[in-house]
């Protein structure tokens, strides 16, 4: 797609298979996914096409479709990005998806939390590796997976999202996804603390120059594993991945807390993401 989106990443579409219901089409090399809109309305939509066919003809075969199904022609999550090319061929509203939009960083400021914006950060990673001297960072492979799918389900996690039923429904599909952990282009890790015993983890899949952070779980006992951990793979995904210019933490859902949490790292920026209704 081109896009940093992480709507566009292979994470971002089958972890939230069963919430939106998306329903795919592959049609001339281009990929159609129809789906529920995000945001409370809760409509039917499409995603915006991916694939060869160009995006007029594409978008005119969408139209079609509604038209034959007694559906509005509605794209819901189009990045920024793109907006301006779907704007030109013919709109009858846009509406910015507020709560939606993703918090995208430098990936060098989270591997290296440097300047004066980043001190309670620095602080608390420190706390931890006092803590914790002997603490370790794992990939998250078959070896840790049955080790860490033991500490998730035994994890207390408190809601993460504004909504209940979809913090219920990311739960089990992290555990989905735990379980079947190899089928995705997946990359992760896994912190160990005091006595080898597993903190926090995370796992994501890179995209152009973009790590697109899709889990990240923390024991919220442990004083500075969350930090640690964003710190750590961050510093190791750069070493790996000289091109790593962004990432990706997702967006907060309109979740306070969540959201106080994404702006307390100081995003480059947020992306964007927009209702878009078609003229039929």
């Amino acid at each position: 797609s081109g896009s940093r989106s992480c709507d566009f990443t292979a994470g971002g579409v089958f972890m939230w298979v069963g919430y939106f219901g998306y329903e795919r089409c592959v049609y001339g090399n281009t990929l159609f996914i129809k789906g529920l809109s995000e945001d409370a309305s809760r409509q039917p939509s499409f995603s915006l096409p991916v694939g060869s066919l160009p995006l007029d003809e594409a978008v005119e075969m969408v139209r079609d479709y509604c038209r034959a199904n007694g559906l509005k022609p509605l794209f819901s999550a189009v990045p920024e990005d793109r907006l301006d090319e779907l704007v030109a061929l013919g709109v009858e509203s846009v509406e910015e998806l507020s709560d939606w939009a993703d918090y995208v960083y430098r990936a060098e400021d989270l591997a290296h939390l440097a300047g004066k914006a980043y001190n309670k950060k620095r602080n608390h990673v420190n706390r931890f590796i006092t803590d914790n001297p002997d603490w370790k960072l794992e990939p998250l492979d078959s070896t840790t997976l049955p080790e860490v799918i033991e500490f998730f389900e035994a994890l207390d996690i408190e809601s993460e999202k504004a909504d209940p039923a979809m913090a219920e429904f990311e739960r089990e599909q992290c555990l989905d996804v735990l379980r079947n952990y190899e089928a995705y282009p997946f990359e992760g890790a896994v912190l160990r603390g005091a006595g080898g015993r597993i903190v926090a983890f995370t796992a994501g899949e890179i995209v152009g120059d973009t790590l697109v952070l899709h889990i990240e779980k923390m024991d919220h006992h442990v004083a500075g594993a969350g930090e640690a951990i964003n710190k750590l793979f961050a510093e190791r995904m750069l070493a790996e991945h000289p091109g790593l210019v962004y990432i990706n933490r997702e967006d907060d859902s309109g979740d306070p807390g969540l959201r106080y949490a994404k702006e307390s790292y100081h995003p480059a920026f947020r992306l964007r993401k927009y209702n878009v209704v078609m003229k039929d």
